[in-house]
């Protein structure tokens, strides 16, 4: 059924004063048999086991380990009396649910909710009980045709819980166990008109939205003459009665403003109410879009296309709110999605390891203009698709989701799962047995009837001759990456859309490491237990981004890290930065195949060296600023095409067209311009195009170094996009010839704090190029980071409180090329 967001003849509270108690495996048979007093703790719902002890400050890898092991009692009372439901939004995973000592209903999949009728005085005693899940995983059959070694044990795949907490090397262990999504009390008028079930589907022609709109009725009345109306944007349409508590009507509306990814025009919402019987229905906010799906002139791509208009898709891999308590909820959402808009992602994939999460995570991406592609909770196992229950709470689970997000424009993409075809070919298994009945009948059969509007893929990756080749359909690539191939197989690859890619040990900022109490070597176990690995494997991710940092600055990162293990750090984070834009470059620029890369991933689970390109703790990475240029609706990037010279990319993603200045420079020892030249630009809305620098330059300079007739004459260049000529800049690029180099140099760096309305902004300059320049500040946290800067430009950045502090903004600017630093501190008067 469509989302109620609020109905008159309804009262929705979440029910608190909730307690919990850890027993025996199988001690408590009854919730009659619990003890009144003794160990009781007060208990946070929505929440987790693992919340409630990081709460009471014990926990900790044994006792996370533990809670599977144990059953845990949630118990409250009903303050006053209930006629009408309980509904329970998510228990985890196998649940009692006693009422007043009555065992009343058992829910044995996390990811589906449960209603049950109440009819209860006030003092009634709600009781739910955690069944130990470890010793049930390892009474699971054990049979399968492939093992994973991400995710242990192999008897998770016959249960419908998350596998967070289950993937060793890098996610905390822990079998997720709680109420961790609302328990809810609905009290119901009985005399209002009890909805059992609404229809809602829109769609959108280029030039008129149509909302059709069905209700069901569960005390149906055979009265034809009850009055329907649903109104939206302006409009409003009558509902007819089809069939004896059945009322459909469609709503046209010419002119309505579509709604589009944040980068490529306005997110247009319209708040859309059903009054039926004298009552109001509110049915949020929805949108109207078209979706198409390009597979490319042979067939075999994957791109999508919104309203006539390609999207090149770019974004990262959601992990968790908060892994301990699967926090839910806008409060919880908000920080990272807003941040990951910040950084110009129109794209977060929820991937089949992690949860699905609650509308509040849809209505924000409705509001914010980012796409979901959304994974069913099903990655790298042998699932057991021959057995009818499996299949049919697969079934249930992909209604739930889809009827809940009916109205939701951001939902774009359904997916069967992650890495499944891809563990079955790697581990052996014939193509026959990659896919299954749930991939190939059961899901999209769904996404036919429920949201015809939103692609399915059956996998991530899927479409080629094996799962995970680049060239074909969906993949995930880590050829630049964990493979360590050269940045030239971004463009080698022919990628068409990577679901996950560039996955880093991205090392946090400085305030990041000194709050979550990291140690200064980072070849502590400590500080190792915060970089990721493939569980088996003799590297781990930080090995990966040190293969890149030797392969861009020239210095061996072993020798760095043990010397000068602050300019170590400051590299690699610039490492994870530089690769990732320079690899995006490859992907956006016109006549590339690739129509979407989502990095992997957009949170850390824990403090430390994560994948994520946001720290744990909120602070974004120079991953995440590196991606944020990367990612700029209107760009300018470089490619070197070798002794063709650099090739200049310009795009404007925008709805309207745009006349710039474009200036190229080029630099000797980073400080005296020898070649330079400009021209005006004029960009259709939703275009692109390349220039040659040759053409720009209007003669020979061997501008990549690729001819080497003599020495180099320069070893840097810059370009620059400006809204006109002396305008303000659009976006810029820089790229280097004879490759970053490790030497320092006295940049003249030079920094001025000046106020910015009821804020700061630094002004910034330097007489010699400054590369990855970066602001450390503790209490603000500058808008843009690990930036190159040309001499001769002064950039201005805005500071942002990182807190609630009246300190005035104190800190100092740094450049990895640079030997100087400049401090800053408001002015004396």
């Amino acid at each position: 059924m469509a989302r109620i967001v609020a109905h008159t003849g309804e009262s929705v509270e979440p029910i608190g004063n909730w307690s919990w108690l850890a027993t025996v495996a199988d001690a408590v048979a009854a919730a009659a048999e619990l003890p009144h007093d003794g160990a009781w703790q007060e208990a946070a719902v929505p929440g987790t086991v693992a919340g409630t002890l990081r709460a009471l400050g014990r926990l900790a890898d044994p006792t996370a380990e533990a809670v599977g092991r144990q059953d845990h009692w949630y118990r409250t009372r009903l303050e006053r009396a209930l006629s009408g439901e309980l509904r329970f939004e998510g228990l985890a995973s196998w649940t009692e649910i006693w009422i007043d000592g009555t065992l009343a209903a058992e829910s044995y999949s996390m990811f589906q909710p449960l209603s049950l009728p109440v009819d209860a005085p006030a003092g009634t005693e709600i009781a739910l009980c955690f069944r130990a899940l470890a010793s049930k995983l390892a009474a699971a059959p054990r049979r399968s045709r492939w093992r994973p070694t991400m995710i242990q044990p192999n008897g998770l795949r016959w249960f419908r819980t998350t596998a967070l907490g289950s993937m060793p090397g890098w996610c905390p262990p822990g079998l997720p166990t709680g109420p961790f999504r609302q328990v809810q009390r609905i009290d119901i008028d009985k005399a209002a008109a009890r909805i059992a079930g609404i229809d809602l589907r829109t769609r959108y022609d280029g030039e008129t939205g149509t909302i059709a709109l069905t209700v069901s009725q569960a005390n149906a009345t055979r009265d034809r003459s009850l009055r329907a109306v649903m109104r939206c944007a302006g409009g409003e349409a009558t509902l007819q009665s089809t069939a004896p508590g059945t009322l459909s009507g469609t709503l046209s509306l010419p002119g309505v403003a579509p709604w589009f990814p944040h980068t490529h025009g306005d997110p247009a919402l319209h708040g859309l109410t059903l009054l039926i019987g004298g009552e109001t229905i509110d049915l949020g906010r929805i949108g109207f879009r078209s979706l198409v799906v390009d597979r490319g002139a042979d067939g075999e791509g994957f791109g999508l296309v919104v309203n006539d208009v390609p999207i090149f898709c770019r974004g990262a891999c959601w992990s968790s709110a908060d892994l301990t308590t699967l926090a839910c909820g806008r409060a919880a959402y908000e920080p990272w999605l807003r941040l990951a808009r910040d950084a110009g992602m129109n794209m977060i994939r929820i991937p089949g390891v992690t949860t699905y999460e609650d509308e509040a995570f849809f209505e924000l991406c409705d509001q914010l203009g980012i796409m979901v592609w959304q994974e069913m909770m099903l990655a790298n196992f042998d699932y057991p698709q021959g057995d009818a229950a499996f299949c049919a709470a697969i079934q249930a689970e992909a209604e739930t989701l889809l009827d809940r997000t009916q109205g939701s424009p951001s939902l774009v993409v359904l997916c069967g799962g992650s890495e499944v075809f891809q563990q079955a070919a790697m581990l052996g298994a014939p193509p026959a047995a990659w896919s299954g009945p749930i991939f190939d009948h059961i899901l999209p059969e769904v996404v036919s009837r429920l949201r015809p509007d939103i692609a399915y893929v059956p996998n991530s990756p899927s479409g080629g001759p094996l799962p995970f080749v680049a060239d074909k359909g969906v993949t995930h690539y880590y050829g630049v990456g964990a493979y360590q191939r050269g940045l030239d197989d971004a463009r080698r690859a022919t990628v068409r859309f990577a679901a996950e890619s560039l996955a880093f040990a991205n090392v946090p900022e400085e305030i990041s490491l000194a709050s979550g109490h990291l140690p200064a070597l980072t070849h502590h176990p400590d500080w190792k237990r915060g970089v990721p690995r493939d569980l088996g494997a003799s590297w781990d991710f930080e090995d990966v981004r040190d293969h890149y940092l030797g392969l861009l600055y020239g210095v061996d990162p072993t020798r760095l890290r043990r010397e000068d293990c602050e300019r170590y750090l400051a590299l690699s984070r610039a490492t994870s930065a530089e690769v990732m834009e320079e690899t995006f470059a490859e992907w956006r620029r016109p006549g590339s195949p690739t129509c979407g890369a989502l990095v992997w991933l957009l949170q850390d689970l824990v403090p430390g060296a994560g994948w994520g390109v946001i720290a744990s703790d909120g602070e974004p990475k120079a991953a995440w600023h590196g991606l944020a240029r990367a990612f700029r609706p209107v760009q300018v990037m470089m490619t070197d095409e070798g002794v063709n010279g650099l090739m200049i990319h310009l795009i404007n993603e925008r709805p309207a067209p745009l006349t710039a200045h474009l200036e190229l420079t080029c630099w000797r020892d980073g400080a005296v311009a020898v070649a330079n030249a400009s021209r005006a630009i004029a960009l259709e809305a939703h275009g692109s195009t390349s220039v040659s620098a040759f053409d720009l330059l209007g003669r020979f300079f061997d501008i990549s170094y690729a001819y080497r007739f003599g020495p180099p004459g320069h070893d840097a260049t810059s370009v620059v996009l400006r809204a006109a000529q002396a305008g303000p800049v659009l976006a810029e690029a820089f790229h280097f010839p004879l490759g970053r180099g490790h030497a320092r140099h006295d940049v003249g760096l030079h920094a001025e704090l000046e106020r910015d309305g009821d804020g700061w902004a630094l002004e910034l300059s330097c007489r010699r190029l400054a590369q990855s320049v970066h602001i450390i500040d503790e209490g603000w946290r500058p808008a843009q980071n690990w930036f190159h800067l040309a001499p001769g430009i002064t950039r201005r950045i805005p500071l942002r409180p990182r807190a609630d502090s009246s300190a005035a903004p104190l800190g100092e600017v740094r450049a990895v090329n640079a030997v100087d630093r400049a401090l800053y501190a408001p002015a004396r008067r």
